[in-house]
């Protein structure tokens, strides 16, 4: 039974060198990293989406990367495998979407945040304003406090 467990626990752990070795190329072309690496920084980790498929250490965004390698390597300019991935992936996978229609509520809606926010500042600080500030006495009190301070 202890033999067994051994060569299980050795077969997962082979199995997870294997998978880190499969991350890159090994002899890497400078220039290619490079494209790649410009590449990468504009494009969209899926899986973790606040991370760009350069920063990603998940499984899919090696395999774009990877992708990205062979679309180098077969010759393709930056905007084609840009045009290649928003086609197979739509524009969520850019980094940085495009101005159009459809992310029309991206570009404007921290705008409206901001101006919706100053607005209520103002709003709150001008309803403070008016409570702090002292009434104006009445006739009547003016009479009242003439006479409690007496001749």
């Amino acid at each position: 039974m202890r033999a067994l467990l051994a060569i299980l626990a050795l077969a997962f752990t082979s199995a997870a060198f294997a998978q880190v070795g499969a991350a890159g190329p090994a002899n890497p072309d400078p220039g290619t990293e490079q494209r790649l690496k410009h590449l990468a920084e504009e494009l969209r980790c899926l899986v973790c989406q606040n991370q760009t498929i350069a920063d990603s250490n998940a499984s899919l965004a090696i395999d774009l990367r990877n992708q990205i390698r062979g679309q180098i390597a077969a010759g393709k300019s930056d905007g084609e495998i840009r045009d290649y991935m928003v086609q197979r992936y739509g524009d969520f996978v850019l980094y940085k979407p495009p101005f159009q229609a459809n992310t029309l509520a991206l570009w404007i809606a921290p705008l409206a945040l901001l101006v919706t926010g100053v607005a209520v500042f103002l709003v709150v600080v001008r309803r403070r304003k008016a409570q702090a500030a002292p009434a104006a006495p009445s006739p009547r009190r003016a009479e009242i406090e003439k006479l409690l301070d007496g001749p």
